[in-house]
Order: C-alpha cells, then sequence, then structure tokens
C-alpha cells in the first residue's frame, strides 16, 4: 500500500483533530504548488504570494468590517490559514496537544463546534477591536491562523479539568490549568509590542473557551448549532441509494443454521476490525503491519 494511501486512511479512521491538520496543512501545501507550477508557465499571481498572506483578497480576514459584506466566509477561512511554515507548525502542535486534552472530556462534535464558533467570535472581536480602539485608528491589516481557535480549545479543557496534569517536554508533569495562563499571560505582556491583531484574536479565543465551559455547566451546548448544520448538509448532500425490488422465497424449515452461517463471516470481519482499531488506540497506527493496513483499507472502501 503506498503513501497515499496511508494517508487516505488515516484520514479516515483519524478523529477530528487529525482531519483539522489534514486541512490546514493542505491548504498551505496545495496553493504553493499550485503558484509554482504556474509561475513555470509564466503565469505569476503576487496577490497570492502566500508568505505574504496568502489569497489576502479573498480568504484572509481584513480589519476592516466593510470586507465581511463581500467575503463574510473569511470569518471561517482565516482560522484555516498561515503566513510560512513555522506558523503552521507551532499551530499545528498546539491543536495536536490542545484536542487530545478537550477530547479526554468532550465529544469530537463539540470540539469542532467550538474550535468553529470560537473562530468566528475571535474574529468579529479583531474587527471590533481595529474599529473601536483609537491606537488602531485607520490602520487597515489582514489575519490568518488557527491560533485563536486553539487557545479557545485549550482554555476550554483547562477551565473544565484545571488540576489534570499534563507531561511537557523537559518541564515534566504540570496542571492543565497552568499551561492556559502562561499563554494567557504572554499575550497580555506582548499584546502592544507586536502581532497586536492576534493576540486580541488569542485572548478572545481563551474567553470564548472560558463561556464555552460556563455555559456548557449551565446546561447549554453552543456547539450543538454547528452540529446540526452539519448533519443537514450530510444528509442533504448524501447520495440516496434505489432499493430494487427483491422476491423474498420463504423456506418452510427454520433458518436458524442458515442465518448464523452466512452471519459468521460478517462476525469475524467485524472483529478484525475491532482488534486492529484497538491495536492503534493503543499503539498508534504505524504499530500496524503491512498486511493490516490494506485490510483496514479495503474494508474503508
Amino acid at each position: 500500500m503506498g503513501f497515499i494511501d496511508d494517508l487516505k486512511l488515516n484520514y479516515k479512521i483519524g478523529g477530528v483533530v487529525q482531519r483539522l491538520i489534514f486541512w490546514n496543512v493542505g491548504l498551505f501545501i496545495l496553493p504553493l504548488i499550485v503558484f509554482s507550477l504556474l509561475k513555470l508557465g509564466g503565469i505569476v499571481l503576487p496577490a497570492f504570494d502566500w508568505t505574504r498572506g496568502g489569497t489576502q483578497n479573498w480568504f484572509t480576514l481584513n480589519s476592516n468590517p466593510a470586507d465581511l459584506l463581500w467575503k463574510p466566509w473569511s470569518l471561517i477561512t482565516y482560522a484555516f490559514l498561515h503566513y510560512g511554515f513555522l506558523h503552521l507548525l507551532m499551530n499545528m502542535l498546539w491543536l495536536f496537544f490542545a484536542g487530545r486534552m478537550f477530547l479526554t472530556f468532550f465529544t469530537q462534535k463539540q470540539f469542532f463546534g467550538l474550535y468553529i464558533l470560537s473562530a468566528i467570535f475571535s474574529g468579529l472581536m479583531f474587527i471590533v477591536s481595529y474599529t473601536l480602539l483609537p491606537a488602531f485608528s485607520g490602520v487597515n491589516t489582514p489575519m490568518v491562523g488557527a491560533s485563536a481557535a486553539i487557545m479557545a480549545v485549550l482554555v476550554a479543557a483547562a477551565v473544565y479539568a484545571p488540576y489534570y496534569q499534563v507531561r511537557l517536554m523537559l518541564i515534566g508533569n504540570i496542571r492543565l490549568w497552568h499551561v492556559a495562563a502562561f499563554f494567557i499571560v504572554m499575550d497580555l505582556i506582548y499584546i502592544s509590542a507586536e502581532n497586536t491583531g492576534g493576540h486580541i484574536a488569542h485572548l478572545s479565543g481563551a474567553l470564548f473557551g472560558w463561556m464555552y465551559i460556563v455555559l456548557i455547566k449551565r446546561g447549554t451546548d453552543l456547539s450543538t448549532g454547528v452540529s446540526a448544520i452539519l448533519d443537514f448538509s450530510a444528509n442533504v448532500f448524501k447520495p440516496r441509494k434505489s432499493t430494487p425490488f427483491k422476491k423474498v422465497h420463504r423456506n418452510a424449515a427454520p433458518q436458524q443454521r442458515g442465518s448464523s452461517a452466512s452471519s459468521r463471516p460478517k462476525d469475524l470481519t467485524q472483529q478484525q476490525i475491532d482488534d486492529i482499531l484497538d491495536k492503534i488506540s493503543q499503539s498508534g497506527y504505524d504499530s500496524l503491519t503491512k498486511a493490516e493496513k490494506e485490510f483496514l483499507f479495503k474494508v474503508g472502501k
């Protein structure tokens, strides 16, 4: 099984955190490849220079509120774009860490709902800040990055389980709220020094993560709206299979032996899948043998 098949299988069996990482990395790499090929053909698109903000006119969020009139989708798309490789790498590492912490206590649908809603909230707070604060009068700047949504996920997990122990490299065991507090303090320190819009978005994400947990404890889950929209969209675009007419012949004799025999291959296959998934959860996908990867890929088709 080739590298592409491995990626497809990882995407299929991976959770929402892994899929978000795939989306972020893909949206960073694919435009670079396309623009490089276009440049070889003599077509240069300076407005789409990814290292300077990438797709700035269409998908990045701008501090000018008037831009939302012609690209309202930028309130979400900016959270899947990155300025450079280091920006992408650091955000994906923290997305993996924060996602694992959050999914210890909540579901994958709640994680995705929080990611999207916090991105929208942080984007709006970024625009409002640049519109109302005197220090930003006349300033027009773009913003991209998943860090605001990641901050919301991290803070939400820390508010829900502040004393949860995590192990960090070179530091050792530390409580989860210490990690969240460190990033909040750093954003407060550097908010007026550099990347002001980014720090505003980070703090807005932290605020939304806190609000999300407060409302959860009061019985209100904000992520249900996002889940409902996703479920509705999946049902609308799901292809409907026509069921052909089947003529059923009923035997007079009992079907116990036949039914148990026919179900045996299905039970065996399901048992193999369960065993492989247990192995992945315990030792990771790389622990699978080549035969197990091929079997899982064929079943997933």
